[in-house]
């Protein structure tokens, strides 16, 4: 979708990927935390990004206005959505959410995106704090980096923020 367009929808509408640009490090985690496969890195170059893109059928979430001077992001042949710039991270996601319409599903590993699926405490119990086995049930592994996660604290402050997210007014 270049600058305003909608062409993000020649993605899977149902399962879109997206790769964020440098200064969106807040935003992938928080897509993930959304159900969403959010890729980023720290010093991510234009081309590279455009590359990933491409390559990854992933759709581009930018800041940089000078990306959409390049042919093939600006021609919408890389779907990509301009982050406008001052937005703090809960607006970031509202946007990202409310532009595409997207709904906030089953989250994913914050550290790499990777889908979690839940196993069994007995495979894990080596891995996790004695306390925490001891009362809670139910936990989840990162389907890439094996990163073990559970319903705590942490993980419902996620979900309220999440929902707060969908409470933010649109901006523009």
């Amino acid at each position: 979708m270049a600058a305003s367009s909608g062409s993000a929808d020649v993605m899977n509408p149902l399962t879109p990927q997206f790769t964020c640009d440098a200064m969106l490090g807040g935003l992938a985690r928080w897509l993930r935390a959304a159900g969403y496969d959010a890729s980023w890195k720290a010093d991510v170059g234009d081309w590279e990004l455009i590359r990933q893109a491409l390559r990854e059928e992933r759709i581009l979430l930018t800041s940089d206005t000078g990306i959409f001077r390049i042919g093939i992001v600006r021609d919408g042949e890389v779907p990509a959505l301009l982050i406008p710039h001052g937005l703090g991270k809960q607006e970031q996601m509202a946007f990202v959410l409310r532009h595409l319409r997207l709904p906030v599903r089953e989250p994913r590993c914050m550290a790499c995106g990777g889908p979690l699926h839940e196993v069994p405490k007995e495979q894990i119990q080596d891995r996790v704090p004695s306390r925490t086995l001891a009362w809670l049930q139910h936990f989840y592994e990162c389907g890439r980096c094996h990163q073990i996660f559970w319903q705590g604290t942490h993980w419902r402050q996620i979900a309220r923020h999440l929902e707060n997210i969908r409470a933010v007014p649109p901006s523009h």
